[in-house]
């Protein structure tokens, strides 16, 4: 009797062992890391510009962001919760720094000509606005993303390496949502956005938009993630 108690106990749970996840120290994580940085700061500048398609609203940044959640899944996955936590906090500090370069930029003297004054005022259009949007985006985007590695990590704590579509489909609809509904109701009125009605239309297609993207990339996602793990030293499944 004791030595059945003694061999069930040795015996693992199928699911009780802890999710596997990569160290940090080869060149992949820098890599996904740097094209996250990019994207955001790259999607903050277009998101200033107010876009239209007959009835439907949006923003310049809109093909963009939603690859920035995809690479957070990616991160997740692989490198765990703790380390997306890092990419997305260094991706703001950036995106913040690039603000600041924005700001920089403007107030520096230019030419007095009317060339130069032109240049000068199409710089305040463009860029003018970017604060505003990267305090939307950090808001947003630090919400999102950390409820999308979350769901991801713990969903992959219960399934293992099974079933990584249900944690790109789960953490995609969660985090997107919580992420387009703080970001365009800090960025609306900089965007030109006024009123319920073309809020709601910025909201709703802005959610349907980003979660379709992604849902639809499912299979590109999954493709890269197992590239990821048979090529990374560290992860060991």
């Amino acid at each position: 009797m004791s030595s059945l108690q003694s061999n069930a106990s040795a015996t693992p749970l199928k699911n009780s062992a802890a999710p596997t996840f990569a160290a940090v120290g080869s060149p992949y994580f820098g890599i996904l890391l740097a094209c996250m940085a990019v994207i955001v700061i790259l999607s903050n500048i277009g998101a200033s510009k107010g876009v239209q398609f007959g009835p439907i609203i949006t923003d310049g940044g809109f093909f963009l962001f939603p690859f920035a959640y995809i690479l957070g899944d990616v991160i997740s996955e692989i490198y765990g919760f703790k380390v997306n936590r890092k990419a997305i906090l260094t991706t703001f500090a950036l995106s913040i720094f690039a603000s600041l370069c924005y700001w920089v930029i403007i107030v520096l003297p230019g030419f007095t000509d009317d060339f130069g004054m032109a240049k000068q005022q199409a710089l305040q259009d463009a860029l003018g606005p970017v604060p505003q949007i990267v305090l939307a985006s950090l808001l947003a985007f630090l919400a999102g993303q950390t409820v999308n590695s979350l769901i991801m990590v713990r969903l992959k704590a219960r399934h293992g390496e099974r079933k990584l579509w249900v944690r790109l489909m789960g953490s995609s609809g969660a985090g997107e949502f919580l992420d387009t509904l703080i970001f365009c109701a800090v960025a609306a009125p900089v965007i030109g956005i006024v009123g319920f009605g073309m809020f709601a239309n910025y909201v709703v297609v802005g959610f349907l938009y980003k979660v379709g993207v992604q849902y639809a990339l499912i299979p590109v996602t999954s493709v890269a993630i197992g590239w990821f793990k048979r090529n990374e030293p560290s992860y060991k499944a």
